[in-house]
């Protein structure tokens, strides 16, 4: 996209219209357990002009239960109906698509009891009838999910994963995620995964089909352009890139995907919302 059409794009969308913000969290609202300034006016200030927030999330290493008790941790009033994470949009897929079949999960066990409590047929053992082999953010992994999966994807199951993201941000910087896992995979086995979370728009219109509001005043806000931006460019919503996380300025000028929106921070988007309302 050119620079010209940058602008035309921005042009186009204005702060003022946004009233339900699709919120990244890790490396945009917090990173570890270190929340960002400005982050709680944000919040209130979206509740104040009559607007929703909505966590999205694709790192499915925790259960919505394992999301709201971190936030409440870091001071930051959530409940369950608060969310939408891939976790939840890849339940939905299994139970529509694999209603009482086995499902191998190489996942957390958080992963695994939400599932679980959905009604899916989770199981840990190859032996098994498996019908597909489910991949998310596994901060538990050990080498014999690895083989299992491998047995698996040989074998020619059913081949998902919760999101591509390459890395995941800590405090003391970044550590493999999900994305990064499959590319191990691939290289054993020449699969790669149908993947459910951002950048695939399905999460963003689950959230405005749960929350009733239009594509023109729903906004992503996030701090990687291949995840977070191209799910808003892909659901034909505005997209605010904040640079607190794992986008820098080479990534941003190689990148050939651009945000409607950048700001350096939460707290710079917040104030900006203000100066428009």
């Amino acid at each position: 996209m050119t620079e010209d059409k940058i602008i035309a794009e921005r042009e186009k969308k204005k702060l003022s219209d946004l009233r339900l913000f699709l919120l990244d969290m890790d490396g945009t609202l917090y990173l570890g357990d270190h929340l960002f300034g400005g982050t709680k006016e944000f919040l209130h200030y979206i509740l104040r002009i009559g607007g929703r927030y909505l966590f999205l999330t694709n790192n499915s290493s925790k259960s919505v239960d394992g999301y709201v008790k971190k936030l409440h941790k870091l001071g930051i009033s959530a409940k369950k109906e608060d969310f939408c994470t891939s976790a939840q949009v890849t339940g939905e897929r299994l139970r529509k698509s694999y209603a009482g079949r086995k499902i191998y999960v190489l996942g957390t066990e958080a992963l695994k009891e939400e599932w679980r409590s959905m009604g899916i047929a989770v199981t840990e053992r190859t032996e098994d009838d498996i019908a597909c082999l489910v991949m998310g953010f596994d901060t538990e992994l050990t080498f014999q999910k690895l083989e299992d999966a491998c047995i698996l994807l040989n074998r020619g199951v059913d081949y998902i994963a919760t999101n591509p993201d390459l890395v995941c941000p800590t405090e003391y910087g970044y550590v493999p995620d999900c994305g990064s896992v499959a590319q191990m995979l691939y290289n054993a086995t020449g699969r790669n995964p149908d993947y459910i979370g951002k950048p695939a728009p399905e999460m963003i219109y689950a959230a405005m089909e749960q929350t009733g509001f239009l594509p023109s005043q729903t906004v992503v806000v996030g701090d990687r352009i291949y995840t977070d931006i191209q799910s808003g460019l892909n659901a034909g919503i505005a997209t605010v890139l904040v640079m607190s996380g794992e986008t820098d300025e080479k990534i941003y000028r190689e990148s050939k995907s651009k945000p409607h929106f950048v700001f350096a921070d939460i707290m710079e988007f917040y104030r900006a919302l203000q100066e428009q309302n």
